[in-house]
């Protein structure tokens, strides 16, 4: 059942470095956001989706799909460097100033990650709705190998990237001897209104995990071709959609 409540909520600037035009560009002859537009609005619980765009053309395209664009977001907002908070907490400010609405649940789709399966957005979403104590939700999926087996390199030297670790090449041990990590990759996360309001951040301190299976995010080109290619092989009910309605 809809809930006036919950509403998605998908950032697409402009502007993109490693992917021109990362946010239309072209996925199974559609523009990569609208796998997100459709996602929510596949959803059954969410109520609006609505896109926060600095671009025009973005915004025509996103309406076309089925969203909102009821604003266009501040270039201020929209830079590489902006944080995603002030896209939310503009989004928050717009929406009590020009309708007198909050809503108490904002499910953040990035349209980096396009590959999804509507109802596994709505589990996410009752996930938190039973949680009076959660100041947010995020996905993740688990990584192959543990950060403890990462490096970085410092004066023309990999070292690790725990210190702490007195185990002598604690590294090279096997991943069994680490404890599980995940990284998080913008399948669903579900943010609360009052966390925003009361914290000025995102998430906060207490965030419900919620695993999903590996899912590819187009954050280089060559990412693309891998997405195009989970894409080719598997069946996803919003790709069966758009094809069906905007063929």
């Amino acid at each position: 059942m809809k809930n006036e409540k919950v509403i998605a909520i998908i950032p697409a600037r402009s502007g993109s470095k490693q992917v021109p035009k990362k946010n239309i560009i072209d996925l199974g002859g559609h523009p990569l956001i609208a796998y997100s537009i459709v996602a929510a609005k596949m959803s059954k619980i969410i109520s609006r989706v609505i896109v926060s765009t600095d671009s025009k053309e973005i915004a025509r395209l996103a309406k076309k799909y089925g969203a909102e664009v009821p604003f266009l977001r501040p270039k201020q907002f929209a830079k590489g460097s902006s944080p995603d908070i002030e896209f939310i907490q503009h989004a928050l400010a717009w929406l009590q100033a020009k309708e007198h609405y909050q809503p108490e649940y904002l499910v953040h789709l990035r349209p980096g990650t396009p590959l999804r399966k509507p109802e596994l957005i709505d589990e996410a979403i009752n996930k938190i709705l039973k949680s009076d104590e959660a100041t947010a939700l995020r996905s993740a999926h688990e990584l192959r190998e543990s950060p403890h087996k990462f490096f970085e390199m410092k004066n023309g030297f990999f070292t690790g990237l725990f210190p702490e670790d007195q185990r002598p090449d604690y590294h090279n041990l096997p991943r069994q001897a680490f404890r599980a990590a995940y990284h998080p990759n913008g399948y669903v996360d579900v943010i609360k209104t009052k966390t925003v309001k009361k914290m000025g951040v995102m998430h906060g301190p207490k965030i419900i995990p919620f695993i999903t299976p590996f899912v590819f995010e187009l954050d280089a080109a060559v990412d693309l071709e891998y997405i195009k290619f989970d894409l080719a092989r598997g069946t996803y009910a919003i790709y069966e959609f758009l094809k069906k309605t905007h063929s």
